[in-house]
């Protein structure tokens, strides 16, 4: 969570420009902040397992994350540390069933799916690839984020452009794969 926080601070300016392009150019600054109150709440509260981690991540974006990133992440982290269990340690595999959970959560909770132009669009793929390792995930959501270009929004903000969202890369796509990225590369917490 300490290297999405980090990751998410670098790229907050990227984040609220392509938020700018067909959102309410605020998703990077709400990222960092959300993020930001993550890594205070973790180092506070210090839990002993990753689903406490991911719990408590996804409760603190809940409430520091505004529009529909805050709900959408937050379901997503604490759907997927609920999924994780009390268990001291996890594997890539139990890491790729409890995060299906979160991003069906995600799924259930927006109404959106894959090719909407969301941050669905690298999640997917990114679970969908985690059996073959954490690289190969972080790959499929970069992958996933970039091909939202040439996509038609058809939920969120963006969805009110019609036309006009084609062209430009999904920010929730693109914290999305930040996330994965972190997760892959970021190790610890």
């Amino acid at each position: 969570m300490r290297a999405a926080a980090d990751a998410m601070d670098r790229e907050a300016d990227r984040l609220t420009d392509l938020d700018s392009a067909i959102g309410d150019a605020d998703h990077g600054t709400n990222m960092r902040r959300g993020f930001d109150a993550v890594r205070t709440a973790l180092a506070d509260e210090e839990p002993e397992t990753p689903g406490a981690v991911l719990m408590l991540a996804g409760k603190k974006l809940v409430s520091t994350v505004g529009g529909a990133s805050g709900p959408l992440y937050g379901t997503l982290l604490r759907r997927t540390g609920k999924a994780l269990g009390d268990a001291p340690s996890v594997g890539v595999p139990e890491l790729a069933e409890a995060l299906r959970a979160g991003v069906d959560a995600v799924t259930q909770l927006g109404g959106a799916a894959p090719g909407d132009k969301t941050m669905l669009d690298a999640l997917v793929p990114a679970v969908d690839a985690m059996p073959k390792g954490l690289d190969a995930a972080s790959a499929a959501a970069s992958e996933g984020a970039e091909a939202t270009v040439p996509l038609l929004a058809r939920k969120g903000r963006a969805s009110y452009l019609g036309d006009r969202s084609i062209g430009h890369q999904d920010p929730g796509a693109t914290s999305a794969a930040l996330l994965v990225a972190a997760l892959a590369h970021g190790g610890g917490e």
